[in-house]
């Protein structure tokens, strides 16, 4: 029987009832003329009535009771049906019978560690009411109850997004782990029932870096697992950010997350603009629904892929329409068969995984994000994967305010060094990082390389533009600015690491050839590089830690296998026969408390000498949360070196360069009598190594064969404490030293 019939016949047999009942009550006899108007003697004349009436009546009255019940239960089941809800693996469609219905409200949930995450969350929620919909951001780190947290999510309609970073071995975010670890426990605990978030819509996008292998968006990616068993619903598939600019699907992760979250906004505005197909409930030419041919629901479904052949169009921008979604899909399950042998060979240590433009070229490590990042901090970029920067201590050497500590330690003259790399990318991606992260990080070269000579030649014509333009400058000195034209040493230290660079000692001949003094800096992540590296002026190696577990928490390493690295990348320093050096950068509570463990690792490498620089505060940075607390003064830096001098028999402090907030701790060779030589004979220098190049590497040569003299007031414990006299030290009013700013 059809619903309206149905109800339209218990309204009848009701009404019949009612009549029948009012005549029982007017044809019952009188039961007695007591008084009725106290309470008590109502209810005794109601029961008499009851007694006296016949049994027909009596059932009547039974029957109305059952027949309104039975009407209102059924009124009320028929209003809820009004609206329905039909969620699939694509979007969720809304079939209802108002068309006022507001389209479906976002919350925008994100757990970050940067601050990127949060970055993303306000663009998609500043998106989305551009497009109409309302929406709502939350950090994960303030749900306290995350049951009733999204409890009122699923009571009020809302689609849930979830931006998420992948933290230290693939973990969430520190705000987020109180989140994720209650869905971990809910998923896996029996007691708790699989349908407790059936009603949530959800969609989730991961950030992370792809060098990382396994635990590339592993956060993201457990976070859909649990949702998934606990009921939730997916909206939109899962979509995946990938700051290694090399494996991004879009060139940067941040076009990443602005292609997905365009396509999820498209999709629920598409679906709730359907609205003949979505008040359907046959899925017949429903775009909302996608296709019956998608993998099952427990397939995890990408878009993404490095493989050409295997990819999604990138310029294609339109809606796909119903009849291409076969080959869609095919192009999916593609991507995620390529996905896959890429996650094997990474499991398998195979990550020579050479990322191709179409053509078979290899892709350019700077791309379009990255060039405009970098730019915007005052970098020079030199062809695919270099580039070039003007340090502050050459601006202040310009203007005689005095130079860096390289100048009070080994004599460099600071506006004459130029600061490069060959390779912008990095192996680690330290607490520290004064550049922010905004350099690619790879394992390995996977890019396309530019010419050792090109990147000479671009390093040398961007550094005297970058020079040139002091020219006229209040307080540049001309004679300075003359001499800072013609380069003399070069500190490829500026950012990444640039022993990655394939041709690194072809690079390195061609600044000697320029009578270019090299001070070469290397993260202890590649020890083959270090042994295969020709003589440099001074070869460092950066020991930020002394321990697997507190390298591990500064440097967050991409290397698995990070920590025999880094003790086989100092074995192959202490075989090195020209200067080395070990470079300390301490970080108050993170890594000052560990004197001993450092003095062994000083017994590995036996550097020559061993810098140790409390961290500068750059400001609030994305890489960590380090803030002035964790900066130590120059006394605590003494008090450090000095504790570290007295487990060292060999080593004693040398010299210090106060208002760098560095120390320098000289193996005692480098002092005759009681004189320190710890300075750079830079002419010397450069006969050794051209008679080295042209024995075809038979004429060697030692960090004696060329040291110089130490001034007396670049030692420690000098009046000077390593500030050049022939600078003039500039004050603030309040006293406070701005040399070098």
């Amino acid at each position: 029987m059809a619903k309206g019939k149905r109800d339209t016949f218990l309204l009848v047999l009701l009404c019949g009832n009612v009549v029948m009942l009012l005549a029982g009550v007017v044809l019952a006899p009188e039961t007695g003329a007591g008084d009725r108007k106290d309470l008590s003697s109502m209810l005794q004349w109601l029961w008499g009535l009851v007694l006296n009436m016949s049994s027909a009546v009596v059932l009547a009255m039974v029957v109305n009771l059952l027949l309104l019940l039975r009407l209102v239960y059924t009124r009320r089941k028929n209003k809820l049906k009004e609206q329905t809800v039909y969620v699939n693996k694509d979007v969720a469609c809304y079939k209802t019978s108002s068309q006022d219905i507001l389209p479906p409200h976002l919350r925008i949930f994100y757990g970050t560690q940067t601050g990127t995450a949060k970055h993303f969350a306000e663009l998609l929620h500043t998106a989305a009411q551009d497009r109409g919909l309302t929406s709502g951001v939350k950090d994960l780190a303030k749900v306290t109850d995350p049951e009733d947290t999204f409890t009122e999510e699923m009571e009020a309609g809302f689609v849930c997004v979830f931006i998420l970073s992948t933290y230290t071995d693939g973990q969430p975010p520190e705000g987020a782990a109180w989140v994720c670890r209650w869905l971990e426990e809910s998923s896996t605990d029996f007691r708790v029932s699989k349908t407790l978030l059936g009603k949530l819509k959800y969609a989730v996008f991961g950030l992370g870096s792809s060098e990382y292998g396994d635990n590339f968006n592993m956060a993201s990616r457990k976070l859909e697992q649990w949702l998934q068993t606990l009921g939730a619903q997916e909206v939109f598939p899962r979509g995946e950010g990938d700051q290694n600019v090399a494996g991004s699907r879009h060139g940067s992760l941040e076009q990443d997350f602005a292609v997905w979250s365009d396509e999820l906004l498209g999709a629920v505005i598409s679906c709730e603009s359907q609205e003949g197909c979505c008040k359907q409930e046959s899925t017949e030419s429903c775009q909302c629904k996608g296709n019956d041919s998608r993998q099952g629901e427990d397939e995890e479904v990408q878009y993404e892929s490095s493989s050409e052949d295997g990819s999604l169009s990138d310029d294609d921008d339109s809606l796909v329409d119903v009849e291409d979604l076969g080959a869609v899909m095919n192009k999916m399950k593609q991507a995620k068969k390529q996905r896959q042998v890429e996650e094997e060979a990474a499991r398998g240590g195979l990550r020579k995984i050479t990322v191709k433009k179409k053509g078979g070229e290899p892709k350019e490590m700077i791309t379009p994000a990255l060039k405009k990042a970098l730019e915007k901090q005052g970098y020079r970029l030199i062809g695919s994967h270099s580039g070039v920067k003007l340090c502050r201590w050459t601006k202040s050497m310009l203007r005689g305010r005095g130079g860096c500590y390289k100048h009070t330690f080994y004599g460099i003259e600071s506006h004459r060094c130029m600061e490069t790399t060959p390779s912008l990318a990095c192996a680690n991606k330290c607490v520290f990082c004064w550049r922010h992260h905004t350099n690619p990080v790879g394992t390995e070269w996977r890019w396309k390389m530019d010419d050792p000579q090109a990147i000479l030649d671009g390093a040398m014509k961007n550094h005297y533009n970058l020079i040139k333009q002091f020219k006229g400058v209040p307080g540049v000195k001309p004679e300075r600015l003359a001499e800072a034209m013609d380069v003399q040493h070069c500190a490829l230290s500026l950012v990444g690491e640039p022993i990655m660079y394939p041709q690194i000692n072809t690079f390195v001949q061609l600044l000697h050839s320029h009578r270019i003094s090299s001070f070469l800096v290397t993260n202890a992540q590649f020890p083959d590089a270090i042994r295969n590296m020709d003589p440099v002026t001074q070869l460092y190696v950066s020991v930020d830690a002394s321990t697997k577990d507190s390298l591990k928490k500064i440097d967050r390493p991409l290397f698995r296998d990070f920590w025999p690295r880094f003790l086989d990348s100092l074995k192959a320093l202490s075989e090195k026969g020209q200067r080395t050096v070990y470079r300390l950068t301490l970080v108050k509570a993170w890594n000052v408390d560990e004197i001993e463990n450092y003095a062994q690792l000083v017994e590995i490498g036996k550097p020559d000498f061993i810098e140790v620089k409390g961290v500068t505060y750059c400001g609030e940075s994305k890489a960590s949360n380090l803030s002035m607390a964790n900066i130590p003064w120059h006394e605590e830096v003494v008090n450090f070196v000095q504790q570290l001098a007295d487990q060292l028999p060999a080593y004693e402090i040398a010299a210090e360069h106060e208002h760098s907030n560095c120390v320098l701790l000289a193996n005692t060779k480098f002092k005759k009598g009681s004189e320190w030589w710890t300075w750079i004979d830079y002419q010397k220098f450069h006969q050794l190594i051209a008679d080295y190049t042209d024995s075809g590497g038979d004429k060697m040569f030692s960090a004696e064969d060329y040291m110089a003299k130490t001034p007396s007031w670049a030692v420690f414990g000098s009046r000077e404490q390593g500030f050049d006299p022939q600078e003039t030290r500039w004050y603030r009013k309040n006293r406070k030293d701005i040399s070098g700013c």
